[in-house]
């Protein structure tokens, strides 16, 4: 296996998970190299969006697929925005218009832990009945003004109990070791290893 279609567009994502894929040298190719649209994500858990996406992406482009579904869930908030992370602000999909709701639904509401969950699906071809499934979460809390230049969605507003800074103000390096899509993948390859799994 030798070359996996990463079933996504976002590119912040492709960018997080192509770095981390790379020292294995792996051949990560995104769904746009084969004109796969996005799947539709009519799921309300994660892990059945992923394997949507994955399933949708692997039987278009003809490859082994790995995608993944990952979001926000704020603790006073029940879990949300959870599986509606992307679109919380409405659609067309908009960063500032997610972390905008975000932030006004937590208005008045002392409790502000929130955490990113990402699960992360691995399958052989289309119709894999034995995906490979491993899951990550990353604890932190919601603050109001954002801060940092990096990462992507609501990184910004996602303050780190250690060390003081947001998940925007990591370095990619940083980020990649501790965050939830981090932990996910590294997770996913060691059962990937384990079960041995080939192409």
């Amino acid at each position: 296996m030798n070359k996996i279609v990463i079933a996504s567009n976002n590119p912040g994502k492709l960018r997080e998970i192509q770095g981390l894929l790379a020292p294995l040298g792996l051949e990560v190719l995104p769904q746009s190299s084969f004109n796969v649209p996005e799947a539709d994500e009519p799921h309300h858990t994660f892990v059945e969006n992923a394997l949507t996406k994955a399933r949708h992406a692997s039987r278009i482009a003809g490859l082994p697929a790995l995608a993944d579904d990952s979001g926000i869930c704020a603790e006073a908030l029940g879990g949300a925005p959870g599986v509606y992370s992307a679109h919380y602000g409405g659609f067309p999909k908009s960063d500032e218009r997610n972390n905008r709701k975000l932030i006004e639904d937590l208005r008045g509401k002392s409790n502000r832990r929130a955490h990113y969950y990402c699960v992360m699906v691995l399958i052989r071809h289309a119709d894999d009945p034995e995906p490979l499934i491993a899951e990550g979460r990353w604890h932190g809390e919601v603050i109001d003004e954002p801060r940092g230049a990096g990462g992507f969605g609501y990184d910004p507003h996602f303050l780190l109990p250690e060390g003081g800074r947001t998940a925007a103000e990591l370095s990619p390096e940083e980020k990649n070791r501790v965050s939830h899509r981090g932990q996910a993948l590294r997770r996913l390859l060691a059962a990937l290893q384990e079960r041995g799994w080939r192409g």
